[in-house]
């Protein structure tokens, strides 16, 4: 049994990792020469190269594990995540892909024959509204390119983690699925080669987004995952809009908006209250 203190560390260190990943992608889209396309194929060759490591060293072969369907979605959210940063402050970001995941989750959830009651109906109607409220036109609102790439990101990584329900080994799973998405990275970066550039600032944020938040933070969270319950672990992971936003402040100077600071209270509160009543 693991200890509450590691169980603590480990949980907030792949939080913090995850909201990494939305700090390091906005500023290597807005301050370095490096493109969206390059970005995505770096952060996932670069998750694909440590992950393949870490299961050499367990004695066990990188690509044992993994799906070419959980692969294409891995991909999919990835490359949207990528193209959705270049308009989008970390903080917005991360909230409409959380959002989307849980939402996505919650649909197919639905889909399957699950039942909501009234609060949590209640609950959903709060997040739908937030979001709504988040994308109305106005000064504050989002692009709506960006918005809508970020909410395809959600989308495909809410079916990514279903696909990845019931996988004994998650970090081999994990490495196996990075892995069946170089061939994606191929296509992608020579469709996108015309437009292709990069900086040694750029490369090195697409390095550490791949290997350290995205490769090493998935692995400190599977580790952690056990000593939780679903509705714990989905209720955890929204914090990470909120660790975006924070650091979006502090780390790159961004504003947090009134309407945003609302809509943020409204769809995260609204998806905790769906998860906790689930259970």
């Amino acid at each position: 049994m693991q200890s509450p203190i590691r169980i603590a560390s480990l949980t907030v260190l792949a939080m913090l990792a995850f909201a990494g990943n939305s700090l390091l992608c906005r500023i290597a889209l807005r301050d370095t020469a490096i493109d969206a396309a390059s970005f995505t194929s770096i952060r996932l060759v670069s998750g694909a190269v440590l992950l393949a490591v870490l299961m050499i060293g367990r004695g066990k072969r990188p690509w044992a594990g993994g799906t070419w369907r959980a692969a294409a979605m891995l991909f999919a959210y990835a490359v949207t995540f990528s193209f959705a940063y270049r308009q989008l402050t970390a903080a917005t970001g991360a909230l409409l892909l959380f959002g989307a995941v849980q939402m996505t989750m919650l649909g197919c959830g639905l889909a399957a024959g699950e039942r909501l009651r009234g609060m949590q109906w209640l609950g959903l109607l709060v997040a739908l509204a937030g979001l709504v409220g988040l994308l109305l036109p106005g000064i504050a609102a989002p692009p709506l390119l960006g918005a809508v790439f970020m909410l395809a990101a959600g989308a495909a990584w809410g079916v990514y983690s279903l696909l990845g329900r019931g996988v004994t080994d998650p970090v081999a799973g994990t490495a196996g699925n990075f892995l069946r998405t170089v061939p994606f990275t191929a296509v992608l970066s020579l469709s996108a080669a015309s437009h292709a550039s990069f900086d040694t600032m750029g490369l090195l944020y697409a390095i550490a987004s791949g290997a350290i938040t995205s490769g090493l933070g998935y692995v400190l969270w599977y580790a952690a995952l056990p000593a939780f319950r679903a509705a714990s672990a989905a209720t955890i992971q929204l914090s990470v809009p909120a660790l975006a936003a924070l650091g979006g402040v502090l780390l790159l100077g961004e504003q947090m908006s009134l309407r945003l600071l609302v809509a943020s209270v409204a769809i995260l509160g609204g998806i905790a209250l769906v998860i906790l009543r689930r259970q």
